[in-house]
């Protein structure tokens, strides 16, 4: 990560510092002093608590220096009105500062994945940095950029958000040279109205892109292809479409593998994923198109894609003396519970969905959670619905055909457990998923814990 002095970030974010700080260095930076490294800038968040009565534990921790409102002592700081605003505002200086390429990812599903791979597409020809898991946001996004090693080439920056305007901050920050919208779901329809408001705030991803940026987009979604019109420099991959610049052919999708052709620039390639569902190979995809702007390789790209391991809870397969576990726990929504539950439905054995609730649906979300039940009826053999909405999720299992004794709602995360341990037998593949809030991972802790 890059050297910065007091001094210099100062002048990035229109902080105040003592004069015989200016020349103070550190190393990234962290707002929590568990995490915190020394030499760090330890930055005050005002939050649930007030990171400024933390100050004392970072300085004692070997924090480099504090990025605060006020200052309650003599200590290396940058004094600023919002801190929050003022990282952000760091962290554009040092990415322009190191002049990296940057590829910025959004999209309702599989953004994570697609950042995965394009990170591993890069990676055989670049020095490549990217975003820690969780580190999406307006806070987390911007650490990202600051612990950047000094020698990085291209930087691959995951940009997640569920109201207007928070893409367009990021983007600002980050300025992709390449952008990725993965597609265009229902995922925080609660806070942006319609799919149409969702496709709005995506696009901020171009504000901070200049008039030459290159736009990867999905051109088997429909309001994405949408814009072909309107959208200059634009890439499209699919796997519908034929008119993609992108395109996967000859799908065969196996228990753990999904193998495909991929067309682009001019050459054609055989690519074999080792993990499944169609969705991963629309992630590839998108991949791909980043790797043909940035000159990788054919045959890198290939090689990248069949060595892919996927992030800890993103469809990751758990092989048990007893269970086969699929665990896809780190978020849901509607498009993300189909994908999961057409990959549990891929698998031998009996296949039990143990689903957690899908969050930020706003009005949708009893008809969606209906749905996500119809369509375990057709692709598991018994339900487990947790949280308030697991009786739609019941209902639509049961009116879909599954038998009641096979559906089960619970709002209790114990009695799910207790009760899915009960069922469970010997030779069962379970699909754990929910998003992120309903904290599925810890239904399955219980339940191989109890298993023991």
């Amino acid at each position: 990560m890059g050297i910065i002095t007091l001094q210099q970030a100062a002048q990035w974010c229109g902080g105040r510092i003592d004069e015989k700080y200016k020349d103070i260095s550190f190393l990234g930076a962290n707002m929590d002093t568990r995490k915190l490294e020394k030499g760090q800038l330890f930055v005050a968040l005002q939050g649930v608590r007030d990171g400024h009565d933390f100050i004392p534990a970072a300085l004692e921790k070997g924090a480099a220096a504090v990025l605060c409102t006020h200052c309650d002592g003599d200590y290396p700081a940058i004094v600023v009105e919002d801190t929050r605003i003022a990282l952000g505002m760091i962290a554009r200086g040092e990415r322009q500062r190191l002049g990296v390429k940057v590829v910025g990812i959004t999209g309702s599903v599989g953004k994570s994945t697609t950042k995965e791979m394009t990170f591993a597409v890069l990676e055989t020809t670049y020095r490549v940095s990217k975003t820690p898991v969780n580190h999406n946001n307006d806070i987390g996004m911007p650490m990202a950029i600051l612990a950047m090693p000094e020698d990085t080439q291209v930087a691959v920056l995951e940009m997640g958000m569920n109201h207007f305007r928070e893409i367009a901050y990021l983007t600002d920050i980050a300025k992709p040279d390449i952008g990725v919208i993965v597609n265009i779901g229902t995922m925080h329809i609660e806070h942006l109205g319609s799919r149409e408001g969702i496709l709005k705030a995506k696009l901020e991803i171009r504000e901070g892109m200049d008039e030459d940026g290159k736009l990867v987009l999905n051109g088997d979604d429909a309001l994405l292809w949408g814009q072909r019109d309107d959208l200059s420099n634009v890439t499209y991959f699919g796997l519908e479409n034929e008119n993609c610049q992108v395109l996967g052919s000859n799908v065969t999708l196996g228990e753990e593998t999904a193998e495909f052709t991929a067309s682009f620039g001019g050459e054609s390639a055989k690519v074999c994923l080792p993990l499944t569902g169609i969705h991963n190979v629309s992630d590839a995809l998108a991949a791909i198109g980043v790797g043909m702007h940035m000159g990788v390789t054919p045959e890198n790209i290939c090689r990248a894609l069949s060595c892919f391991r996927n992030m800890e809870s993103r469809q990751e397969i758990l092989e048990t003396e007893k269970y086969t576990i699929i665990k896809d726990c780190y978020n849901a929504g509607p498009e993300s519970m189909a994908a999961s539950l057409t990959v549990l439905k891929s698998r031998k054995g009996r296949r039990i969905a143990v689903l957690g609730d899908m969050l930020e649906l706003g009005n949708c979300s009893a008809a969606e959670h209906y749905k996500v039940g119809r369509l375990a009826a057709e692709t598991a053999d018994m339900l487990f619905a947790y949280g308030p909405n697991s009786g739609k999720m019941q209902k639509g299992a049961i009116t879909g055909g599954m038998p009641h004794n096979k559906a089960f709602a619970y709002e209790d995360r114990s009695r799910l457990v207790s009760a899915l341990k009960q069922q469970a037998r010997s030779g069962d593949v379970l699909l754990f998923k929910g998003s992120r809030g309903m904290r599925m991972e810890l239904a399955l802790e219980q339940f191989l814990k109890e298993e023991e």
